[in-house]
């Protein structure tokens, strides 16, 4: 029951999405972008109404006396956030500080219904715990219990603590008052106005899809108007090719102070998803190898692969944070044997969701990455020495 309504969630996610990209066509996908559109103005209103209300005090933040970095973007998806927080809380744990990586926690396991429900029913405030994924020393659940992002981190992380909430100021206090944190980063935090305090915003704009389509959810990715990047102290441009003038100077219309950082997401290796066998990058060369993913924007990961010199022979993408079955990847397995692939290929993020599978006629490794900074590396290193030394 609950595959089947996973998979008619991401049915439904997948048309949407190509309703809003206007790669349907026809009738019934002009009357749902219009749709969509009317919508994107009702939610337009909603968003300045909720800022006005934080601003005017009539929605109270919370300040919990210790350095906040709220990391996220002003689109939907597809930025390469995970691994610029994993570079900041790496780089923050290094200078002293004890940092929580606090996450909401997208496409986890949610608490039992009946609780919840008992809580809305009597106003109750939730007084359960959040979700510890990592006390800085052992990992502590599983993907689905966590989140894939969560549990990437965790992974990665060894000595950090990451908390699974939707109530972000819980989690906070929690990390305080358990684990001694003197440094929060919220994952994907820049719409979460209700931790303020010492914070710094840092957003992540995809240098090759900077605004989406420019319109607002649902006709389009944005969360928020372009013209909210003046709350940002720090922008990343991942992605980058280099050619960002005109980028920089749409950026400087909102927010001409914002310290600005171009990076890409640099492959190190390969890994083998079930033994953990590494290979280096010269593995991909002249080989045949199939890609599979369920990740926002698969074609900057597929190029990835042909930029590494191996000849792409087949692909196969599902919706974003796709939880897969092993038929699935047998299934696929199958189709790259039939294309005299060498190997199946996936992402970190896709990799902590595969189950255990039966047989394992080719291998199947993740690319693992990292952030490799092109430009401001002084911003960069302005930004972790003011959070540090404030």
């Amino acid at each position: 029951m609950r595959e089947t309504i996973r998979n008619w969630t991401e049915a439904v996610e997948t048309f949407v999405l190509e309703v809003i990209l206007e790669q349907r066509k026809g009738k019934r996908a002009a009357i749902a972008r219009c749709l969509l559109l009317a919508l994107s103005k009702v939610f337009a209103v909603a968003v300045k109404i909720r800022r006005f209300l934080y601003n005017v005090r009539l929605l109270r933040d919370s300040t919990l006396g210790v350095q906040v970095i709220a990391i996220g973007n002003l689109t939907v998806g597809g930025t390469g956030k995970t691994p610029v927080v994993e570079k900041f809380a790496r780089e923050l744990q290094d200078q002293g500080r004890t940092v929580a990586i606090l996450s909401r926690g997208y496409r986890s396991k949610p608490p039992p219904l009946t609780r919840r429900l008992i809580n809305k029913l009597l106003l109750q405030e939730d007084t359960t715990p959040p979700r510890i994924v990592s006390d800085g020393k052992s990992l502590l659940l599983d993907s689905e219990t966590a989140g894939d992002e969560p549990y990437m981190l965790a992974s990665n992380l060894k000595d950090v603590i990451v908390l699974v909430d939707k109530d972000r100021v819980k989690s906070g206090r929690y990390a305080i008052e358990k684990f001694g944190c003197d440094t929060l980063l919220l994952d994907d935090g820049f719409q979460y106005w209700k931790l303020a305090g010492r914070r710094r915003d840092i957003v992540l704009i995809d240098c090759q899809a900077p605004f989406g389509n420019e319109f607002l959810l649902p006709r389009g990715t944005l969360r928020e108007p372009p013209s909210h990047l003046a709350r940002a102290s720090t922008i990343f441009i991942t992605k980058s090719n280099g050619d960002t003038a005109r980028l920089r100077a749409r950026i400087a219309k909102h927010n001409p102070n914002a310290g600005i950082i171009e990076c890409i997401h640099h492959p190190l290796y390969f890994e083998d998803v079930f033994t953990g066998e590494r290979h280096g990058l010269e593995f991909l060369k002249e080989r045949k190898v199939a890609s599979l993913s369920g990740i926002a924007q698969p074609e900057s990961f597929e190029r990835s692969l042909i930029e590494l010199g191996a000849e792409l022979v087949y692909s196969k993408r599902f919706a974003d944070h796709h939880r897969f079955t092993q038929q699935e990847v047998l299934n696929a397995m199958n189709r790259s044997k039939k294309r005299n692939a060498d190997a199946v290929i996936t992402t970190q993020k896709d990799a902590v969701r595969f189950p255990k599978i039966d047989r394992r006629d080719l291998p199947i490794l993740f690319m693992r990455v990292e952030i490799k900074i092109l430009s401001g590396a002084k911003d960069f290193q302005d930004c972790v020495r003011q959070i540090c030394f404030r």
